[in-house]
């Protein structure tokens, strides 16, 4: 067994007292094999899952983009995800690596990153898109960059850039700390540099959504009808100033209520948080319910979103069933995948779904073979396969781009 194998193992411990009530059917170790066995490829589950959908219209709204700078990027990593004091953190990143299937030679990391989404989007049909993430430093109140409580950063010049030397393959969103001095002229230059949303992790980068500090940011969102991607719920993937009360859907209202369309990542599926509707010191609710109460808001039509990114994974696999489960949704829900996390093996089990009743028990070897070669096949042919009472998820809750198109017609010259 080779080192790097060992510690993703050896870290994997964490995981694994994560998931102590289920042993992870695949193991912890991706072994980042790349294209799909031509049986596996051409699976009866495979083709139904893409019946009806043209692929050119699918824009996965949720891959993270990081790097080391290795490369000129200007991607940068907390040195506290290398270090044994901060032993948590440490093995995130172990994991993160061997998810994304990164060479860790020197020079290498960033390139090898993007050698595997070329990978992935190649198994996919021709046309299929992903939405690569820029993420904002963590800024204190005073406006000034808290490097200190920052995981990891990667700068809009680096997603711009992907986006614009592999056309074929990217799209970009921005990310831009509202409390940034030059918040607003960086998020005009964002929109000129055809940036298609902007994407917020209040919980870790400290945004107080509901902040009056944010209303400039807010007024200029939606003139030009650029969506806000925004974590809500609880966070656990990325550290940093760790308030997670900056995660509760109802913050959102300022927003909304100035005219922003907001997706919520995630449709807010884990964690609790205050009902700020009934005070500051309101009872604790499952922030999926909040979510819930929001979406139902005949005020928000045409505002409030959620994607579905993370639902696969087994501990929210309960919350997807509910979204199954709503058919009044539909129009409301975008598709992604939030990788890599869909590389992280032990996060994820094909058996959950059967167990709830929405899955056949004959797909689980298909997509488990599907997930050691190609995560975001995976995750989309697992939503794709699933079934409620006879019926799946539609074709365009995955034919996102009109969505998100939207932004830049707006700013296009009548013809």
């Amino acid at each position: 067994m080779n080192r790097r194998r060992f510690i993703v193992m050896a870290g994997s411990g964490v995981a694994a007292a994560a998931i102590w009530h289920k042993w992870p059917e695949q193991g912890f170790f991706n072994e980042c094999r790349v294209n799909l066995p031509l049986d596996i490829a051409q699976h009866d589950l495979v083709r139904a899952a893409w019946e009806g959908i043209d692929a050119r219209q699918v824009w996965d709204c949720h891959v993270h983009l990081v790097g080391v700078g290795d490369r000129d990027s200007g991607a940068w990593t907390s040195p506290k995800l290398d270090s044994i004091w901060h032993p948590i953190q440490r093995l995130q990143k172990l994991f993160y690596l061997n998810a994304g299937c990164v060479h860790e030679a020197p020079g290498r990391l960033d390139q090898s990153y993007i050698e595997r989404l070329h990978n992935l989007v190649d198994g996919m049909r021709p046309g299929a898109k992903l939405m690569l993430l820029a993420f904002d430093r963590n800024v204190r109140t005073d406006g000034k960059p808290d490097w200190e409580n920052t995981s990891f950063y990667t700068p809009n010049s680096y997603a711009r850039n992907m986006a614009r030397q592999h056309p074929q393959y990217f799209e970009w969103i921005a990310s831009i700390h509202p409390y940034r001095a030059d918040a607003v002229p960086a998020l005009e230059q964002a929109i000129k540099d055809g940036a298609r949303a902007v994407k917020w992790l209040p919980n870790t980068m400290n945004i107080d959504p509901a902040s009056a500090r944010c209303d400039a940011f807010y007024d200029l969102l939606a003139k030009h009808d650029v969506p806000l991607l925004t974590h809500a719920g609880k966070e656990r993937a990325v550290s940093g100033s760790e308030a997670q009360d900056y995660g509760n859907p109802l913050k959102m209202r300022r927003a909304l209520d100035r005219g922003v369309r907001v997706i919520m990542a995630h449709c807010a599926s884990l964690g609790e948080d205050r009902d700020l509707d009934q005070g500051a010191q309101g009872p604790s609710v499952q922030s999926f319910d909040l979510f819930t109460r929001m979406i139902r808001e005949p005020r928000y039509e045409g505002r409030l979103f959620g994607d579905i990114s993370a639902l696969t994974q087994f501990d929210r696999a309960e919350y997807l069933k509910r979204v199954l489960a709503m058919p009044e949704w539909r129009h409301r829900l975008l598709n992604g995948t939030d990788y890599p996390l869909p590389g992280i093996l032990p996060i994820y089990s094909a058996r959950t779904f059967v167990e709830l009743g929405v899955l056949e028990q004959s797909a689980v070897p298909v997509l488990n073979a599907i997930q050691q070669h190609n995560p975001l096949l995976f995750d989309f042919v697992l939503k794709r396969s699933l079934r409620l009472n006879g019926v799946r998820l539609p074709a365009r809750i995955f034919e996102t781009r009109s969505f998100f198109d939207r932004a830049l017609h707006v700013l296009s010259p009548a013809p």
